[in-house]
Parts: structure tokens; sequence; C-alpha cells
């Protein structure tokens, strides 16, 4: 390219040449658009006139030139200088010219505006240093992982969850910090994705961090280049570890008895429908035995109920030393057991249930019981080989009343049901069953008995749960523990629930006439829910008696009202139309309350007592108290503490915001007059204190 040469069919760019001074030869369009410098002005001055001062200073220009000529041709990028003084970015070639006799004859330079490019490429720049920051310092789990499993790239936030550094994990598998269980799956979603059958991967595993495993919850995406090419996964991954610890304390507290750690009712439910729906399929084998403590109310009135615990406890503990891992044994409730032996025959069950009575023999020992009176177990025996095939609920029924059979019979003993050896059909003891409590019914042996609910900010006392009691023929108290499972059992627990309900409603209209303005509050079994002749008796006797129905109100358990999610909201819907209140009774015991609150039209919390009686030196205890109360605030709901036992209980209630607490220390369950005979209480803290509550309230 000589000097003079026509540029002007490359005009974009600025082509000039040099002398061997480095001084302006030629110029074309080009260079005067790029610069801003028309020709006459230029030709004839030294290039360096298009750098910054501290390239001159540096001496740039001339290294340039001097590396051109040396090594034939300079590529480069920097910063040039137009007539206005701004500054562009450039690209410049820089090529020595020589004659034909090789002796330099000047340069030629081509130089290109990318002022645009670089600041795209600056931007750029500054996005990936954003992203690298993004994925270095997030405070969850990053890693980029390549198409053969081996980790790309990871952040500092995943080497703390996994417990490696950056250099211990860069370059190898994710297998070798992968529970073992998780790496079949792991292989299987990374084939999916790769495959195209899922766009993302979520799932929670386990990383083999130093110490215990470490739950996380992972997401992966596959990264693919723009025609579609796989390149590699990214992961995103959050430590959930303290969460799933607390689920399955949850989850444990929901399926066992808080006093003993067995299985609570629901679960021995579940394990016993389980093995049934082996035994259809394999065959009948194994039994079911119930285990009914005998005179332990008597112990607890008389020890007190704190001994009444610990005895439930030891009682528990020996079951189940004398039981096989592959057993199940369960607390129903109160001071009754159930056993589950899902494989002994007719003579390993008769051997389990007479060494079952001696472990209660050894653990009630005489000095703590009395001479009287010892505590004893009663057993009833069912087998699911015992003639036609039978239900969970055959099963339980059969057991019960084997138990009661072996009470009949002198206690401390066991009783074998035997389907053969009854003279009467299983109608006819259904219909003796349902003759015993309607007798009750008939001869007025059930009563009401009142426990208060009292306000705690200092009000008077107006409001009471009814309690019910059964009175056998010889006027013995016979509690609800004892006699509703069954009733529950046999389907005659409707019968029960509308007798206290109409009586409820007569007592408040007996009460009103004496110019007393009360609430009670009525318990429903869960089999109860959604009755239409309930519900009509409610609306009929409301009706009659005149009494406003907003003072009734009635309590369903949680563990019901979840157990029947939508029979318990309709069956509220109606309370609530017809003007009635509605409680959730032993809220936190089924943990599944959250959820399902938004489909119950409750006015009343009923905090479960277990939370309760040692929230004075329980942090955790406190710390659930205080979210059902915020819980119920936010909703416009009160709240009712139950298993109020001393004064310092009623204090820390108070301190956390709870509406209402109930309780032996602040009234003990009593026929309604005794309450009333005495002055309302206007003072909580003036109340006396009573024993605790015993373990079967």
């Amino acid at each position: 390219m000589s000097p003079g040469h026509d540029f002007e069919d490359v005009a974009d760019y600025a082509i000039l040449t040099l002398d061997t001074e480095g001084r302006v030869a030629t110029w074309n369009a080009g260079a005067q658009r790029c610069t801003g410098y028309a020709a006459q002005e230029i030709v004839g001055r030294h290039f360096s006139v298009f750098y910054p001062p501290e390239d001159i200073v540096a001496g740039r220009p001339a290294v340039e030139l001097a590396r051109a000529e040396v090594v034939g041709r300079l590529e480069d990028e920097g910063w040039r200088v137009r007539r206005d003084g701004s500054r562009f970015w450039a690209s410049v070639v820089i090529t020595p010219l020589r004659d034909p006799d090789t002796s330099l004859r000047g340069y030629g330079a081509i130089t290109r505006d990318l002022t645009e490019r670089r600041a795209a490429e600056l931007k750029l720049a500054a996005s990936e240093e954003r992203l690298r920051c993004s994925f270095d310092e997030a405070r969850i789990g990053m890693v980029i992982v390549g198409l053969d499993g081996r980790y790309e790239r990871v952040n500092n936030a995943f080497c703390a969850i996994v417990g490696h550094t950056r250099e211990q994990l860069t370059g190898h598998s994710g297998e070798h910090i992968t529970h073992p269980d998780d790496v079949t799956a792991d292989a299987a979603a990374r084939r999916s994705l790769l495959a195209g059958e899922v766009t993302s991967h979520t799932c929670e595993k386990r990383y083999l961090a130093p110490g215990e495993p470490v739950w996380v919850a992972v997401s992966v995406t596959l990264t693919r280049s723009p025609d579609g090419q796989p390149l590699h996964f990214l992961g995103q991954i959050q430590d959930i570890t303290e969460r799933r610890t607390h689920e399955r304390r949850l989850q444990h507290m929901a399926d066992h008895d808080p006093l003993t750690g067995l299985l609570n009712r629901r679960s021995f439910d579940r394990e016993l429908r389980g093995h049934t729906s082996r035994t259809r399929r394999y065959g009948p084998t194994g039994a079911v035995l119930m285990i009914d403590l005998d005179h332990f109310k008597y112990f607890n009135d008389t020890q007190g109920h704190s001994a009444g615990d610990q005895l439930i406890v030891r009682i528990a503990q020996g079951l189940c030393s004398r039981l096989r891992e592959s057993d199940v044994v369960a607390r129903l409730g109160g001071d009754e057991f159930a056993v589950l032996l899902p494989a002994q025959d007719e003579a390993a069950t008769l051997a389990v249930a007479q060494a079952l009575l001696a472990v209660v023999r050894d653990e009630a020992m005489p000095a703590l019981v009395g001479r009287d009176r010892r505590v004893t177990a009663s057993i009833g025996i069912a087998r699911f080989d015992d003639g036609e095939l039978l239900t969970p609920e055959d099963v339980m029924v059969n057991a019960d009343l084997a138990m009661y059979d072996a009470k009949e019979n002198g206690r401390d003993r066991y009783a074998r049901y035997r389907s053969r050896d009854h003279r009467r059909p299983r109608s006819e003891i259904r219909r003796k069953a349902a003759e015993h409590i309607n007798d009750a019914i008939a001869r007025n042996g059930f009563e009401l008995l009142a426990q208060p609910i009292v306000p705690l900010d200092g009000a008077a006392t107006t409001q009471y749960e009814l309690l019910l009691v059964m009175r056998d023929r010889h006027g013995d108290a016979v509690p609800p523990g004892a006699f509703l499972h069954v009733a529950e059992r046999l389907g005659l627990i409707g019968e029960i629930d509308r007798w206290v309900t109409g009586r409820s409603i007569e007592m408040l209209a007996e009460q009103r006439e004496l110019g007393r303005d009360l609430r009670f509050e009525v318990n429903l079994s869960g089999h109860t829910i959604g009755d239409d002749r309930l519900l009509a008796l409610i609306e009929r006797r409301l009706r009659e008696t005149g009494v406003p129905a907003d003072r009734l109100i009635f309590e369903v358990t949680e563990t019901a009202a979840i157990a029947h999610v939508g029979r318990a909201a309709c069956f509220a819907e109606r309370l609530s139309e017809l003007g009635c209140g509605f409680a959730l009774d032993d809220f936190g015991a089924g943990f599944g309350s959250c959820y399902h609150l938004k489909h119950l039209p409750f006015d009343y919390l009923k905090i479960d007592g277990e939370f309760v009686r040692h929230c004075t030196e329980n942090e955790t205890d406190r710390i659930l108290i205080a979210a059902v109360v915020q819980i119920a605030r936010g909703m416009g709901k009160a709240t009712i503490a139950e298993y109020v036992t001393s004064p310092e209980t009623v204090d820390v209630l108070t301190m956390l915001g709870v509406d209402f607490g109930q309780g032996f220390h602040l009234g003990r369950p009593a026929p309604l007059c005794d309450h009333l005979g005495r002055p309302p209480v206007h003072a909580v803290k003036a109340l006396g204190s009573g024993p605790p509550t015993p373990a079967s309230a």
C-alpha cells in the first residue's frame, strides 16, 4: 500500500501512512470521520497526536513503530484521542513499508473505532463479575456440574454445607459426598434432564458431611448452548437439616404419646389396619391385647397425679422390655394400653399376656399402692384367626369385650375372646352393650360435671366445660375413657352426644331462669361430626328453650377435625349459621394444624395440655404457646390453655397473652351448683393451688 492510494472504498476504517519518523503522510475520509481531523490539518504532524498524554509520556507511539519494524506487523488495541479531546477505543494494525531493496520507506496504519464494542465488552465483563460474585457469595449453595457428574465449580455456601473445600470438590464426582441411598436417584435425574424429559429436577437428599449427614433441598437445571447442545448442570442447594429435624420431632409428637413415648391411638390404628390388610392377603395370624389397669384411679387420687404419671411411665417401659421388636405397643389414653402381636401363635400369645400381667404387678409395687387395693391389669385377647374375616374394628371390639370379661372375673388376669364359645352372636353382644348405655340414659346414669374456664385478665368466670361421667348401678363414677371408645366402636356414640347436647341446653335454660348468663363448652366425638340428627336437635331445643345460640360452644379435638376436615368444616359452618360457637380442642396435638385452620371456622383454640403443663420450665413449650396465641389473634379468635396446674403457670400464660385458663389450679370438675355456690372468681391470683392434672385427664 503506497502513499497517495485511494482508500475511499474502505472508508469505515481510518487508513493512513507515516514516514519513517512517524509523521502522517496520507489520510483518508474514514480517518477524518474517526478522529475529526481534516487531511490538511494532520498531514505532516506526528501520529502521536492521536495518543493520550499518558501513552505519549510512556513512549508508546515509538515503541509501537519499533515493534512493527522488528516483527513485521503490530496488532494492538487501546485508547486514542479525537480532535475535540474525546477518547475512543480503537484497534490498530501497523505494517512497515519497504522499498524493493528492503530499506524502510515508512509505515501503513489501519485504525477502527471499537468504542461500542469495548463498552459492550466492559458491560459483559461487569455482568460476568456480578454473576461470579452472585455465584460465589450466594447464601445458598451453588454448583456447576459437568455432564460426567464432576464438580466444575462450587461456591462458598456449598462448601460450608458439605464441610469440604473447593479443592476437595472441584474436579471430583459428586458421588463421593452423596449418601449411598441417593446416588442412583441423582444419576436418573441427570439422565432425565439430558433426555429432555424434564426441564428441572427438585428433590431432598443427604450429603455425607463430616459428622452427621446433612439434609438438603436441591434444584437442578441443564444449561445448553445456543444450538441446543448440553453444557453442564446448574444446581442450587439449601441446607434443610434443621427443618427435617424439627419435622421429625413434630411427627414423633403426632404419632406418640407425650408421657410414655409409646405410639398413640391413631398410630396404633394405622399399624392395626396395615396388619389386617396383610392377613387378608397371606392368611390370618397374630393377636391384639387390650390392657386396662385395675384401681389406677384410686392410686391417682390417693398418691397424687405426679405419682400416677410416674407409674404409667414405668409400666410402659416394662411392657416394652417384655415385648419383641416386631410387636407394637401403644398407650390409647389414660390407663389403657394395646399390644399387637403380628406373628404369635395361640400358646405364645397367652404366654405374653401372662408375662405382661407380671410386669404390671412388678412395676406397681405394693409400697406405693397401699394394702387395700393394688394396681394390676385386666387383659383382653382377640386373635385374627378366630372365625370369620375380621376388620380392625372387629378385633378391637373383641379385645374390649374380653378385657371386661377379665375385670368381671376378678381382675389381674387375662380373658380370651372366642367366637365359638360365645352363646350369643355378635349382634346380641352389640345389642346388650347398647342396652347398657341406653339404660344409663334412661335412669339418669349419665352426669355432666362442670370445669370453669377462667379469664386470665381477672374478669368473672361465666364459661364452663361440661365433662361426662357415667354412674354404674352401684353409683360409682365411670370416667369417659372407660366407655366412650367402646361406644365409638359399637356405633353408640351418637346417642351419647345427643344426650349430652340436649342436657347442656336444658342446664343453660335452668341457669337463665335463675338469672345467670353462662356459656357451656360441649365435647363431641369425631364420629358425630356432621350428624344431621344432632344438628336438628340443637336447632329444635334452642328454639324451644329460648337459650341464645352463642351460649353453646361445641368442642372437637384437632386430630378428629383433621381426620374429617371436610365434615368438620361443614359442621362448624352449620353451627355458625345457628349462632353457636366452635372450639378446636387439643390444638397442637395433630401437627397438621396450621394447614387446616383456614378450613375450620372456629372461635376458640384450646392449646393442648402437653404444651402447658411444663411451660414454666420449658422454653420450647413457651415458644409454641406464643405461636398459637399469635395465630389466634391474627384470625380474631380466643385461646384457652388446658392443664393449668399452678400460679406460676398462670403467670406464664398471662405473659404470653393467653385469654383463658382451665385446669385443677383454676377449678376441678364438679357439679355446676358447687361452682356457682361460691363467689365468682374476680382475680386469678387469688385462686388456691390444686394438685397437678392427672395423666388421664
